[in-house]
């Protein structure tokens, strides 16, 4: 009888310690002396898109760039005896879904003699609110520019424009094309201008209860009338999404830039594909501007299109003003995007491969009392 109490104790024992394995949010996995896995929790298992069984008939070396330094790391390990770490580690590859920046530990198992224990906390998602934060920092830089052109150019403009129809009235067929490019350039100027002066709006958001799927809808019709007519739009709604605390038209005003981003990206292709995504995500908080406090962003909007793709090297980038990868764009489309994600306390990040990329954006949800209520860190 003791035995068989002994015995349920320990398998008792064990199933706890699965189960605080499998609560872990972060990737765990041991590897043998051989380099094979020889278990796996759960958030390891959805970091590298395959279930324990198969991480088991495999060495670790099949998950991870050929040469990954997390290899040699677990060399180190068991011949010194003594765990490591290693930060900012990519183990990406096309298996998992491209760039995952990861925070290595290795730690040897004693009680299991060439075998050791790793741990990987993925650096990507915390690396893009930290690149957001400064996309908000470049938006606000914008807003004294903004100002200043409105007030320092608009009316100089306004001078050389009517100065221009003036010279117009008088001039040959031969002057009156270049007083006609005058006056075309200066209205040219002053639209970039009114565009930027979007940044120096800094009056808090009026913001309400909004069915965000009735704001795709509106984006959805606006784009297959227009610019996106020939491209298909698919919808992968969550139905039982709640209400997002947010502004209506800087909703619309949002989606209705990034729907026409993802539009141009794809170009003439034949076979053009936009995807409208709503989900919900608990677990990513941020802390609100000013405070100390962090807010849940537990809604999730993206927009996917399969198009080429963002250049690589315009991707830390390219939320900032005046960046853009297009001959006659302005820069300003994905910058403003930032500014009113930024206002509504939100965050919009982009990742990018060909035929994949992705735009997107966490919210706060509505309760009845407003956003959900911040939570002390």
């Amino acid at each position: 009888m003791t035995a068989v109490r002994a015995q349920r104790s320990s398998d008792a024992s064990v199933g706890m310690a699965e189960a605080v394995l499998n609560s872990l949010p972060h990737p765990v996995l041991t590897v043998g002396p051989d380099g094979r896995v020889a278990d796996a929790n759960a958030a390891a298992e959805a970091f590298f898109q395959v279930g324990v069984p198969v991480l088991r008939r495999h060495g670790i070396k099949e998950f991870v760039p050929f040469g990954s330094p997390l290899l040699v790391l677990i060399e180190q390990v068991r011949s010194r005896g003594a765990a490591v770490n290693e930060y900012r580690v990519d183990l990406g590859t096309p298996k998992n879904g491209g760039e995952r920046v990861v925070d290595i530990l290795v730690a040897p198992m004693p009680e299991r003699p060439g075998h050791v224990v790793v741990v990987l906390q993925e650096r990507t998602r915390a690396d893009k609110i930290d690149r957001q934060l400064t996309h908000r920092g470049a938006a606000r830089s914008v807003t004294a520019l903004a100002a200043m052109l409105a007030h320092e150019i608009k009316n100089p403009l306004s001078g050389i424009r009517g100065a221009a129809q003036l010279l117009e009235q008088s001039a040959d067929d031969d002057d009156r094309t270049l007083t006609r490019l005058i006056c075309d350039e200066a209205d040219r100027i002053v639209k970039l201008v009114d565009r930027m002066e979007i940044f120096s709006d800094e009056r808090p958001v009026e913001r309400e209860a909004v069915n965000i799927h009735a704001v795709l809808e509106h984006v959805k019709k606006i784009a297959i009338s227009g610019f996106a007519r020939y491209i298909r739009i698919v919808e992968e709604y969550d139905p039982s999404l709640p209400p997002v605390y947010a502004n209506r038209d800087q909703l619309v005003q949002i989606f209705l830039n990034l729907v026409k981003n993802a539009a141009e990206a794809i170009g003439d292709a034949t076979d053009g594909e936009i995807v409208l995504s709503t989900a919900f995500r608990p677990g990513v908080r941020l802390t609100a501007p000013g405070t100390n406090t962090r807010v849940s962003l537990p809604l999730e909007f993206c927009v996917r299109d399969n198009g080429p793709g963002v250049p690589e090297d315009l991707l830390p980038y390219l939320f900032d003003p005046f960046v853009t990868s297009k001959p006659s764009g302005s820069g300003l489309g994905l910058a403003m995007v930032a500014k009113l994600v930024g206002d509504h306390g939100g965050i919009v990040e982009c990742d990018s491969q060909p035929r994949r990329t992705t735009f997107r954006v966490l919210m706060p949800m509505y309760n009845e009392a407003g956003a959900e209520p911040a939570s002390q860190s």
